[in-house]
């Protein structure tokens, strides 16, 4: 294979030093590559090597920079008085558990980290009806607007829509021996409750969340 700065050289897995600290290779072709022989100059080992370099560098640097988008996600973010600020790349917010129960009330624990669900009729804003954003109990992300909050009357705080598709992630969930659409928060993966199709409009949808999931605070004037 050449190129412009000439032919392209490559190491075999098995060319390692030998006693004196020399790489020998053999003059076989192998998957398009030329190996170096006797007849070759200093001149082009050291030129193969610094390619094989470039290359290595090359591809750790793509590998780098797809990890690091792997764990950016697009959130849209408000302020406090639910006006939208844009669009941007956050990091993935990940925690071990036991931070994450260092952080979180017991209940808030076992709803976001591992899927349980409150009772009915006993959470904190169920039957709340204060003007203002509901954010992830968790990383602080806007998840809702109260202004999309209705009456369900199932006991759980409802909503016919999220505040902004980019801050949540739906998967299906098959526990309990049902098949229900579940909703998480894109940042941090807290799971915050499910969504049916059996809500008012223009939506026809309930998000039906877990009051100990959300964090709510009032709109600021």
């Amino acid at each position: 294979m050449e190129n412009a700065l000439g032919p392209l050289y490559s190491l075999k897995y098995k060319d390692f030093p030998n006693e004196r600290g020399v790489f020998t290779m053999s003059n076989s072709s192998v998957c398009g590559h030329r190996w170096l022989g006797p007849s070759h100059s200093r001149r082009e080992l050291l030129r193969g090597i610094l390619l094989l370099g470039a290359g290595s560098i090359g591809r750790s640097a793509w590998a780098s920079a797809a990890a690091e988008t792997a764990s950016r996600v697009l959130i849209e973010s408000f302020s406090a008085a639910g006006r939208s600020e844009g669009v941007a790349l956050f990091p993935l917010i990940r925690k071990t558990d036991a931070q994450w129960q260092h952080q979180l009330s017991p209940g808030s624990f076992a709803i976001t980290r591992r899927a349980d669900t409150e009772r009915p009729f006993t959470g904190a804003f169920w039957n709340n009806h204060a003007d203002g954003l509901y954010r992830c109990i968790c990383c602080d992300t806007a998840l809702f607007d109260s202004r999309t909050k209705f009456e369900s009357g199932t006991g759980w705080p409802s909503f016919w829509q999220p505040i902004s598709k980019y801050n949540l992630v739906e998967s299906t969930d098959r526990s309990d021996g049902m098949v229900r659409t579940a909703v998480s928060c894109r940042r941090c993966d807290a799971h915050l409750g499910h969504v049916f199709d059996d809500g008012p409009p223009p939506t026809r949808l309930r998000y039906c969340m877990n009051s100990a999931a959300l964090r709510f605070v009032a709109r600021a004037t």
